[in-house]
């Protein structure tokens, strides 16, 4: 199985390709459901309010499948202590 180069950002490791193609699953269906909150959006009877609550809500939880998957660490600090 091939691994991935891990972003050069702080805390992220190479990932799998297995890990890759989860997490491209689930922004798949993350973009599905927020083109349907867009539809959403464009109506005169919703409160966009709530709709913005809620699809801030939803970003955060695809967010946290994703984090669940590629499992980032804390970044490290000039002078932590190895």
């Amino acid at each position: 199985m091939s691994e991935h180069k891990g972003l050069p950002v702080a805390g992220y490791r190479p990932q799998s390709q297995e890990a890759v193609e989860l997490v491209n699953s689930m922004k798949a269906h993350e973009e599905t459901v927020l083109r349907a909150l867009d539809n959403l959006s464009s109506r005169e009877d919703i409160d966009k309010r709530w709709l913005a609550i809620g699809r801030t809500s939803l970003e955060q939880g695809f967010m946290a499948v994703n984090r669940s998957v590629f499992k980032p660490a804390r970044a490290k600090l000039a002078g932590d202590v190895p």
